[in-house]
């Protein structure tokens, strides 16, 4: 099949979830199908400044073809549109003005869209809360596969957003609870479907090597953002650190990933930035357990990287869908408040035996769901499925 993937960035270089589980994706269609990626020329999820080269080029297996962005995002607009909108009553017109501000505005991809839309078999769409997604989809619904990249966040509430995800001829969701969420807000049955997730290949053996920390610790992986629940995570951390009736030892919290906002200077936390792949898995491979605070997720890829390494975690007990996992993969510990996610640190950290066994039960949860054959084979029958 001719396939195109649109997502609103696109790069080995950006460390965005549902645009690394676009390329994941893509690299492995490329396998047996001829793969374009439809994207902007920006690489800043916050101001959408034009910084790849405009034009068509190839990464790897991938075609790649980049519009430039119209104008980087107006953060004093968004914000505004963004209180009126998520404050009850918006007009519809308010709604999709909201997906304009939000961007990126790319009005020569749309029209790509229009004029090449029969070049495609099938077009694959990430993340609904995105312009190209919103205003593109719509222009070839009859092939559209939509990936929502779906959350429990104030945007899924928008009531514009009942007809536009009667749109897609497809949906591949992440994990039921995100399938279960969009179902909530349409007033139609959904369309042909498939929960796929994400594949992982087994993990390799790493060394520790130079990685300035050194085992036990906890692992933060993933944008240091308060969005992303890492606020929460710091006071946690460092309150239960404090208390004298906790027994946690002498394990730092190491925060690996692209830091949008201040981090405290304390000798208990770690902040190493943007780490490569070979980083990532070295310190995957030696932590002691991995913490994913995020209030907000469709899926954790952390979480199943973690997993594969056979380390337990500790989650947000507040997004279902981390909840979800835990419970199905009997992986993970769970947290409301302050006083349970110390409690929880200090069983995975005072009791290795308990802990290696949690992490072990997650490993083969990944072995049963997670790997790349099981996943590729769902997409694949999903593709073919299709009614065009």
């Amino acid at each position: 099949m001719r396939l195109a993937c649109v997502v609103h960035r696109f790069g080995a270089d950006i460390a965005g979830g549902s645009e690394g589980h676009c390329r994941l994706i893509a690299e492995h269609l490329a396998a047996s199908h001829d793969v374009t990626i439809l994207t902007t020329c920006a690489r800043d999820h916050i101001t959408w400044r034009n910084e790849y080269a405009a034009g068509v080029s190839d990464a790897g297996p991938l075609h790649v073809r980049r519009f430039p962005v119209a104008r980087e995002r107006s953060l004093h607009r968004f914000h505004d549109i963004s209180e009126v909108v998520f404050s009850g009553g918006a007009s519809p017109s308010e709604q999709e003005h909201w997906f304009r501000e939000n961007g990126p505005e790319t009005p020569e991809l749309l029209e790509y869209l229009k004029t090449h839309r029969t070049d495609f078999d099938r077009i694959l769409f990430w993340s609904f809360r995105y312009y190209q997604t919103f205003f593109g989809l719509p222009l070839v619904a009859d092939r559209a596969v939509l990936v929502p990249t779906a959350e429990e966040d104030p945007v899924i509430r928008l009531g514009i957003l009942d007809r536009f995800f009667s749109l897609p001829a497809g949906y591949l969701f992440l994990t039921p609870e995100e399938q279960a969420l969009v179902q909530l807000h349409m007033s139609r049955p959904l369309p042909t479907s498939a929960v796929v997730g994400v594949g992982l290949d087994p993990a390799m053996p790493t060394t520790a090597g130079s990685l300035g920390v050194s085992a036990p610790y906890v692992l933060y992986l993933g944008r240091v953002d308060p969005n992303k629940g890492c606020g929460t995570l710091l006071r946690y951390f460092l309150k239960g650190r404090q208390d004298a009736n906790r027994s946690w030892g002498a394990a730092p919290l190491v925060l690996a990933g692209p830091a949008n906002m201040p981090i405290p200077d304390d000798p208990a936390v770690k902040p190493l930035g943007f780490v490569d792949h070979a980083v990532r898995e070295a310190l995957l491979a030696h932590a002691s357990a991995l913490v994913v605070p995020s209030p907000y997720e469709s899926l954790s890829m952390a979480l199943l990287e973690a997993w594969n390494h056979g380390v337990p975690a500790l989650v947000n007990a507040r997004c279902r869908v981390l909840k979800g996992q835990a419970l199905r993969s009997d992986g993970a510990l769970y947290y409301h408040n302050d006083d349970e996610f110390a409690r929880g640190l200090e069983y995975l950290l005072g009791r290795p035996g308990a802990a290696r066994q949690l992490g072990q039960q997650g490993l083969a949860y990944v072995e049963r769901e997670y790997r790349w054959p099981n996943v590729m084979g769902k997409i694949d029958r999903l593709l073919a499925n299709l009614r065009i």
